[in-house]
């Protein structure tokens, strides 16, 4: 074959490749480059055969394909243009020209690279004033929340830096301006409560002497009280009652002060809590015979150890106690007392009025009655059970109440058995077992409704 060289239509000098091949003459085939004749598209030939054969010799038919020439390693992108050529003396001949495309594909693969490098610095444009902006909004916004989030925990003196007049530096003022007013406002709250708590305690010792002097002038009296008129004996006998519940009160109220002002302390030792619900029941038996009351005792086998305080557990007990005799309405007081590995716990049970939803929480605070109409049978000052909940408290614990009108009530005491050591859960249930057990019979006695049979009838089963 002989090389023929080709130029573009424009006189660029564009270099291209023609393939010519003489159908009735095969030898006479001419080609320039690297172009054979198996390079030409099967579908190319086919189409421009078909041309040739219904003497359209003016119909060029054009493929772009991807095309490997001989001597080269990897295939191209080319632009074929095919036609056909008739001579007078009968030879028809095929023409193939090959345009390559090398310079637009570069011009093309060049276009990519610039669209992707510009849309990557747009990207990274864009990210950087998104930063930016974020940056001037969030950051104002974010040290307004760390100085919220240290107000709260009690640094009343945080403020806000102020720059600018814009919408942050407002926002920025009006929170200097709530810290400022909340400050005063929790200061001067405190300088009342500590005004309120002093008063208490200073009434409370200024009235020990008076009291001790009267007390001294009741005693004889009621101890005369048999000399006297009925009238007089029982003035006296109203007075030594009245007097021993203002001792009472007068002991709570200085109680109260002493944990208002963290002046309370523990005096631990290892007990056995038995031994403490022994001695309560003990203290509480004469109160329970004169209402009628009995104690049903559930004590486990083995000691139930653990660090407390004495004096102040065994008061709590008393109040639960007492607590229960007034409201149980001459019913049996289960006293139950359970213990795990990490805790021990006594839970006191009475078979009265009950509490309604919401008071289990009431019935702690200071001075609370469920009936205010309803006159205190044992003479309690109102400060037994909050004070009850201060002596758990300072030793970790829990003092928890359940009730439920008609079913009556259920306080528990849950205690570590380590002082100090947190509490994960209690070895009693605080909702009475009798209770639970009602609660899964309703349950798995619900009605179920089966479907029908192939006869058409149903049934419920129970």
């Amino acid at each position: 074959m002989n090389t023929v060289a080709g130029t573009g239509e424009d006189g660029s000098g564009k270099r291209y490749d023609v393939l010519i091949l003489n159908l009735t003459t095969p030898g006479e085939s001419r080609a320039s480059g690297n172009v054979v004749p198996a390079n030409v598209p099967e579908g190319l030939k086919q189409s421009l055969r078909r041309n040739i054969k219904n003497h359209r010799f003016d119909k060029t038919v054009a493929s772009i394909q991807t095309i490997k020439f001989s001597g080269e390693s990897q295939p191209r992108l080319t632009f074929v243009v095919v036609g056909a050529v008739h001579q007078p003396d009968g030879r028809n001949y095929e023409v193939y020209h090959f345009f390559p495309m090398t310079e637009e594909e570069e011009m093309l693969s060049n276009v990519r690279l610039a669209i992707v490098v510009v849309g990557l610095g747009l990207v990274m444009l864009l990210a950087a004033i998104a930063y930016l902006v974020a940056r001037q909004v969030v950051t104002p916004v974010r040290l307004a929340r760390q100085a919220a989030e240290r107000l709260a925990a009690g640094k009343l003196d945080e403020r806000l830096k102020v720059r600018g007049e814009d919408d942050l530096a407002r926002l920025a003022n009006s929170f200097n301006e709530m810290a400022a007013n909340l400050a005063l406002k929790i200061h001067q709250l405190e300088e009342l409560s500590q005004v309120q708590r002093q008063f208490v305690s200073d009434v409370s010792h200024e009235l020990r002497t008076p009291l001790t002097t009267v007390r001294m002038a009741a005693d004889l009296l009621y101890d005369a009280r048999e000399d006297f008129d009925p009238m007089a004996s029982r003035s006296a006998e109203l007075m030594q009652a009245q007097l021993e519940r203002f001792e009472s009160m007068l002991a709570d109220l200085l109680e109260i002060s002493r944990y208002d002002a963290g002046a309370a302390t523990l005096d631990l030792d290892p007990v056995d809590i038995r031994d403490v619900v022994l001695r309560a029941i003990g203290d509480s038996e004469a109160l329970a015979e004169r209402h009628s009351t009995r104690f049903e005792l559930r004590l486990p086998n083995e000691p139930c150890m653990a660090e407390i305080d004495n004096r102040r557990v065994e008061r709590i007990l008393r109040n639960l106690l007492f607590n229960a005799i007034e409201h149980g309405e001459g019913r049996d007081i289960v006293v139950t007392v359970g213990a795990d590995r990490d805790a021990v716990a006594v839970a006191v049970r009475d078979h009265g009025i009950g509490l309604k939803t919401g008071e289990e929480t009431m019935v702690f605070d200071r001075f609370w009655r469920a009936d205010p109409s309803r006159a205190r049978t044992i003479g309690g000052t109102g400060l037994g059970l909050a004070i009850s909940r201060e002596d758990a408290t300072l030793h970790g614990g829990w003092l928890q109440a359940w009730g439920q009108p008609g079913e009556g009530s259920q306080f528990r005491l849950t205690l570590p058995r380590t002082a100090g050591a947190d509490l994960k859960g209690s070895p009693l249930s605080l909702v009475p077992p009798e209770i639970e057990m009602r609660r899964t019979w309703r349950t798995s006695m619900t009605p179920v409704l089966l479907p029908a049979s192939a006869d058409g009838a149903g049934h419920d089963e129970d």
